[in-house]
């Protein structure tokens, strides 16, 4: 995935994470009511029945279809009691599906509007799906790719220590004081010739940089506190900071290297950007019916159709993994 390596534990400067994976979803929202089409389970080879209820035939398509359609519903359980699940709920479906035509329920004209509904939905995510699949091509996708890679410029990324000495209440200006002056005087330590990576395993209020002396890993600036990075990225390599004040408390940095920022391998990030290209396809596809409608507001005064929002051309690519 296109996204950054960021720190995520306590007492990290972390602010949030950059990268494609946030841009592609947020960017290529559909409008409409959400019009984005959830791809359904591929009809299997063979289709068994797997119940009867009044001789009405219920096969496994009809369970995949199911699912799809209620599966943030199902219990919890094993793959044995989902199907099970499944199966009772067609029964009860067909049962009263059965009741309601004896009823004459279908035509009634509370019912055929619901059923013109449901059909125009149907039809809808079925051309979403379609026209997102046709458009996901793997020339779209490296084009995607290539041009994310492109924004990416000159940006640099840098490789960082920390020693955190944390201040839980910022308007706590006695703990803030404190929390100074043990970074001062860890500074100083450092001057001496004491090991930072060993001050910081003994020292830190970060937890986890006791384990691993307080490495941060790569980073670029918009993934920590404006403090923090600004401190950070003017370091030469091998350079320690100042007491650095952020909204943890106080840190001192320590630059172990800087380099460009890296791409990450196609393969590494293909799925976020088959999800960008297909649903630009469909977002194209929305706007260019639209514009195409004559669209009329009998509620309200006359006004242009909003085109649907779409996705950023060249979304932001971040370095894989160090």
């Amino acid at each position: 995935m296109i996204t950054q390596t960021s720190c995520s534990r306590p007492g990290c400067p972390a602010r949030r994470r950059a990268g494609l994976g946030a841009a592609l979803f947020l960017a290529a929202a559909l409008t409409a009511g959400g019009a984005a089409a959830q791809t359904p389970a591929a009809a299997p080879a063979a289709d068994p029945v797997v119940a009867k209820v009044d001789g009405t035939e219920i096969r496994q398509s009809d369970l995949a279809l199911a699912e799809e359609d209620v599966g943030a519903n199902i219990p919890a359980g094993t793959p044995d009691a989902k199907r099970d699940w499944l199966i009772n709920y067609l029964t009860d479906m067909t049962l009263l599906a059965k009741a309601a035509e004896a009823k004459k329920i279908p035509d009634t004209a509370d019912f055929k509007s619901r059923l013109a509904y449901v059909r125009s939905k149907a039809l809808m995510e079925t051309l979403l799906r379609d026209s997102g699949k046709a458009g996901a091509t793997t020339d779209a996708m490296q084009h995607v790719y290539q041009e994310a890679v492109k924004q990416m410029g000159e940006e640099q990324e840098v490789h960082a220590r920390h020693i955190l000495f944390r201040v839980a209440d910022a308007n706590d200006q006695k703990a803030a004081a404190a929390a100074e002056a043990k970074a001062k005087d860890t500074l100083a330590k450092i001057k001496k010739g004491e090991d930072f990576a060993k001050l910081a395993k003994d020292l830190t209020e970060d937890p986890a940089g006791k384990a691993d002396g307080g490495d941060l890993g790569w980073f670029t600036k918009d993934q920590m506190v404006p403090e923090f990075s600004e401190a950070a990225f003017k370091l030469d390599k091998g350079q320690v900071s100042d007491p650095v004040k952020t909204s943890f408390g106080w840190h001192l940095i320590k630059l172990e290297d800087k380099r460009k920022r890296e791409a990450p391998p196609f393969d590494q990030v293909k799925d976020q950007i088959e999800t960008f290209v297909t649903r630009k396809a469909q977002i194209e596809l929305l706007n260019k019916l639209r514009q195409d409608a004559k669209i009329e507001r009998l509620d309200k005064p006359e006004a242009s159709p909003a085109p649907a929002p779409a996705p950023s051309a060249t979304p932001n690519a971040a370095p894989a993994k160090k």
